[in-house]
């Protein structure tokens, strides 16, 4: 694991990752891939469940170094990273939680953030008395107080009603275009990632690799239903001809 990259670029080469099994076979859970995010592009990487996705992203984040290959983070290298479960202290309030993640966060901006997120009337409230929906949100509001340069995002909506996820994202994307950060986001919901992503990186089953990168070349706030549509179509089309 390279501490930090040159630029302002994520780079990551995998030549393979395997596990021990509890059997003491090799299960090799990561074939041989590779891609590069530019400063300020958002990813989705798209695939079917168990194929590795959530094991490339703790790789990417440094929790797991056993591991064949190279990850090179952005120049400054801070990670801001949502994982599937909000992960909050329960016995710390909702400030709280964010400011121990980000000390140095100014009042102001942790006051942007909250009513970005909706999290203003709640910030002297517990854990144990959000909903899920605002939990997610303290997990994203922690993400983006320590300004990151690198943001992983491993299915932050799983598990969510399609109108609060839908709401979420928007959320999401406001935050992303107002301070624009390399981002990698994991997720199987395809027209999540198309909402968000400028780029898909579609995954074959396990062992995963990298079948298809599919640029979505126009800005995310101008995506018409029938845009979203035909990029839709395009990724089942691939999917399909992969899995099949």
């Amino acid at each position: 694991m390279s501490p930090a990259g040159v630029r302002d670029r994520l780079d990551v080469s995998i030549k393979q990752k395997s596990y021990r099994a509890a059997s003491g076979d090799q299960l090799q859970v990561l074939g041989e891939l590779a891609f590069s995010l530019a400063g300020g592009e958002v990813a989705a990487l798209v695939g079917p469940s168990g194929c590795g996705k959530t094991t490339l992203l703790r790789i990417i984040a440094g929790l797991d170094d056993d591991f064949e290959g190279n990850v090179a983070l952005p120049a400054h290298g801070m990670l801001g990273m949502v994982f599937q479960e909000p992960r909050l202290l329960p016995w710390r309030t909702v400030e709280q939680n964010v400011r121990l993640a980000a000390p140095k966060a100014t009042d102001a901006g942790l006051d942007t953030l909250f009513q970005t997120l909706g999290l203003a009337a709640h910030r002297d409230h517990y854990p144990g008395e959000l909903s899920l929906g605002l939990a997610r949100r303290v997990a994203l509001a922690r993400a983006f107080a320590v300004e990151p340069d690198l943001l992983l995002l491993d299915e932050p909506f799983v598990s969510l009603d399609d109108a609060l996820a839908a709401r979420l994202r928007d959320e999401l994307a406001e935050l992303v275009n107002s301070r624009p950060v390399t981002t990698l986001l994991v997720t199987h919901n395809v027209e999540e990632a198309i909402g968000l992503a400028d780029r898909l990186l579609l995954l074959s089953l396990s062992p995963a690799r990298v079948l298809a990168d599919v640029a979505v070349t126009r800005p995310r706030t101008l995506r018409t239903p029938q845009e979203i549509a035909v990029i839709r179509e395009e990724i089942a089309r691939r999917i399909n001809q992969a899995y099949l």
